[in-house]
């Protein structure tokens, strides 16, 4: 029998992630009086029962190395604590939530989370896509089957002829035909590409034709960055320094301060203050959130708020959504639209037309927050600035979800995760030194970013409850990046920090293990620990289980179906199965108030 494992330290990034935020929280709030980290409590594995000691081991029981290393062959790591600051950020949503709670009335006393269950929250996507049921529409020509081995399939990023590591980012199919014509590629060629570019995303792999690396290959960085330019494409270089290129706060809140705002009288809410009897144990019942937002983001800001008991309305343009329609289906919706849309009503609204404008500026009017992640300029464009909602709803707390904030002044790249990668340091972070850096494929900063954009919220609402008034939030996707912590250089690894190859699967050794290597000795017939690790592959994972437990070590079995995840009643706690009404599986919320 495997012998239970005793974590051999508290989640200290998590904790120290949570501390953080609750002390930006505080510094908005009255005499700094914020949320009561007393109230808060941060497990491992918390709902889930496996022995997961470490943040290595959360990685490969949850599925992150499992998405994290399609792209390349084989689950990897994640170089950073990247499953454990999402952690964080989920306490001190929690911790805050909780806050308004008791300030509302609700006899709340302790919120709990774990870095198991932050890990599940970032496999949603790609969860429901693995167990999507009952669609009718096409399969997914991108996704990598849940239980076959890894995909493989490579990166999005390109290498220059002068050897330079480069990123680029589009939305536009018209604009990517042109980029790779400055490269002298055919236009059949490249829109061949299209697809994969723009599913990397959702799949976290990014099979592009050879012929367009070949492409990139043969022409120096000067000749990519004047196609880029031409075309309308956003490129950024990879360079190999983890540290971020800026520290920006978390988010920025700035109080309304209008007419009628002397922050001494409060502004009645536009919503009853009363919290409906049957929700006693949601913090934010009785709240409404208004938003307008697209791909991951900005709907996973409102899918947190929602699940903290917000009522969250969607504005969608007429027709709906477009991602609505990404295989793979669940019923008759996309799969990974739901896993951050369901439960949200929709109206639809035409924004380029007055009446559509309206129709926002009315359902602003009647909310106690209004989301959006619309690009630089755009709600200028429209009419719809925080200045121009707040000005008749001064208790509003109006929170915009940006890609980079002012980092790159009038002409931003595209706001999307893996450029905010490159530019936040991420991209050279997330990989080891003997691995050439580039953006990890699953979408870390729009998962991380919309965390982030969430506890902004929460940090205007608790100022709201103490002040009555409105705030507007801005936070961005590389204000996100830059929380995760790293090394000054990138780590290096040996074979036993890496998932082990067994004649089955992928096990990862615990933390004694990897640490002290020749506790591995007598079990490899006295070889090298780190030149005898391809040894593995001559036994079972239940086979290497047993012999360690001998020894009085353990490993974690690395996932590598997504599905096993709805058998395993490890988890049972932790992720509800597809159901009649719910045909994909989701992790359930992230907290236990109590």
């Amino acid at each position: 029998m495997t012998p239970r494992v005793r974590a051999e330290s508290r989640p200290d990034v998590a904790s120290a992630t949570a501390a953080r935020l609750l002390r930006h929280t505080a510094q908005a709030l009255p005499d700094g009086t914020g949320p009561d980290p007393g109230r808060l409590r941060i497990e491992w594995a918390g709902p889930v029962g496996a022995d997961l000691p470490d943040e290595r081991a959360v990685q490969a029981a949850c599925g992150l190395m499992h998405v994290h290393g399609r792209a390349t062959g084989a689950p990897a790591p994640l170089a950073v604590d990247y499953a454990s600051v999402v952690t964080g950020v989920l306490a001190a949503l929690g911790a805050t939530a909780l806050h308004i709670g008791r300030a509302r009335g609700l006899e709340l006393s302790e919120v709990r989370t774990s870095v198991a269950q932050g890990a599940l929250l970032t496999m949603g996507q790609y969860l429901a896509a693995a167990t999507a049921q009952g669609g009718s529409g096409p399969p997914d020509p991108q996704a990598p089957s849940a239980s076959a081995p890894e995909a493989g399939d490579g990166l999005a990023t390109l290498v220059t002829s002068d050897g330079v590591r480069a990123e680029i980012e589009t939305l536009d199919p018209d604009a990517w035909r042109e980029f790779w014509a400055g490269l002298g590629v055919p236009a059949a060629v490249a829109g061949r590409g299209w697809g994969p570019f723009q599913q990397r995303f959702a799949t976290a792999v990014c099979p592009l034709p050879e012929a367009l690396r070949q492409a990139a290959n043969r022409c120096p960085l000067a000749r990519l960055l004047t196609a880029a330019d031409r075309a309308g494409v956003s490129l950024l270089v990879v360079g190999s320094d983890p540290a971020p290129a800026a520290c920006p706060d978390p988010w920025e809140l700035a109080p309304e301060s209008g007419p009628g705002v002397d922050g001494r009288a409060r502004i009645p809410s536009p919503r009853a203050a009363t919290l409906p009897a049957r929700a006693a144990e949601l913090p934010l019942a009785g709240l409404r959130v208004v938003e307008c937002t697209r791909r991951v983001q900005g709907p996973l800001t409102g899918h947190v708020l929602r699940m903290l008991g917000a009522e969250v309305v969607r504005i969608e343009p007429p027709g709906g959504d477009p991602m609505r329609g990404l295989p793979p289906l669940a019923g008759e919706c996309s799969a990974r639209f739901l896993a951050l849309n369901t439960g949200k009503p929709v109206i639809e609204a035409d924004l380029a037309t007055a009446h559509g404008r309206h129709t926002v500026r009315t359902l602003a009017a009647e909310a106690d927050v209004f989301l959006h992640n619309w690009a630089p300029g755009k709600a200028e464009r429209l009419g719809l600035t925080a200045a121009d909602l707040l000005r008749g709803s001064p208790a509003l707390v109006y929170a915009w979800a940006s890609g980079f904030g002012g980092a790159f002044g009038e002409r931003p790249p595209v706001g999307t995760d893996y450029l905010a990668q490159v530019h936040s340091g991420l991209a050279a972070a997330v990989r080891p030194a003997d691995e050439p850096p580039a953006p990890s494929l699953m979408t870390l900063t729009d998962l991380l970013g919309g965390l982030v954009c969430a506890q902004g919220v929460l940090s205007a609402l608790a100022l709201r409850e103490a002040t009555g008034r409105g705030s507007r939030v801005h936070s961005s996707l590389l204000s996100a990046g830059a929380l995760v912590p790293r090394p000054a250089d990138r780590v290096r690894w040996t074979p036993l920090d890496r998932p082990l190859r067994t004649a089955n699967g992928y096990l990862l050794l615990d933390p004694r293990a990897r640490r002290s290597p020749e506790t591995l000795r007598p079990l490899l017939g006295g070889a090298d620990p780190v030149q005898g690790a391809a040894r593995f592959v001559w036994h079972t994972s239940e086979e290497w289980r047993a012999r360690l437990a001998e020894a009085g070590l353990a490993a974690t079995p690395v996932l590598t179906d997504l599905t096993e995840l709805t058998r395993d009643t490890a988890f049972r706690r932790a992720v509800a199965p597809p159901d009649r009404v719910t045909p994909y599986a989701r992790p359930y919320a992230p907290w236990e108030f109590s």
